[in-house]
């Protein structure tokens, strides 16, 4: 008798080449590889999306996926940054961590009527479950995602 949550399999986006991985659940804490290119599927940082990634990662992706919606002229943005990227290392591979350079992808901050930056936002199976406008500081940010998934 296998436990079940070993045989079950989880689809997770690669962030670097965006192929949709198929993982043994019990087996994605194990760093594991990319089948296509061979490169760690988790990295403990934050990924870059743009227009196609980040359509793939919100909705092919079996683990939440927290986006940073940000602009590179944003002060609060810019002292969040290193609060987020530790929060990557702290989250994964529970949940990947993903920013959104709101300038260069405008059509997406629309659609998600994003207001202000930064703007933190949750999607688990392509919906957004929780969202945090304003900047957020060191623990903050993974309390906050771990109280919403």
């Amino acid at each position: 008798f296998q436990d079940q949550h070993m045989t079950r399999s989880m689809h997770i986006v690669c962030p670097h080449c965006v192929a949709v991985n198929r993982l043994p659940a019990g087996r994605v804490s194990e760093a594991p590889k990319c089948g296509k290119c061979g490169r760690p599927v988790f990295t403990s940082h934050p990924v870059e999306l743009n227009q196609t990634s980040f359509h793939k990662h919100i909705s092919r992706s079996d683990i939440p996926v927290v986006v940073d919606f940000w602009a590179p002229w944003c002060g609060p943005c810019k002292m969040m940054a290193p609060s987020f990227e530790e929060s990557a290392a702290v989250l994964e591979p529970r949940v990947r961590l993903a920013k959104l350079n709101t300038e260069n992808e405008q059509a997406i901050a629309a659609q998600y009527a994003i207001r202000s930056i930064p703007t933190l936002v949750i999607f688990e199976n392509g919906q957004e479950v929780a969202r945090q406008p304003g900047a957020m500081m060191g623990p903050d940010i993974v309390r906050w995602v771990e109280a919403n998934i």
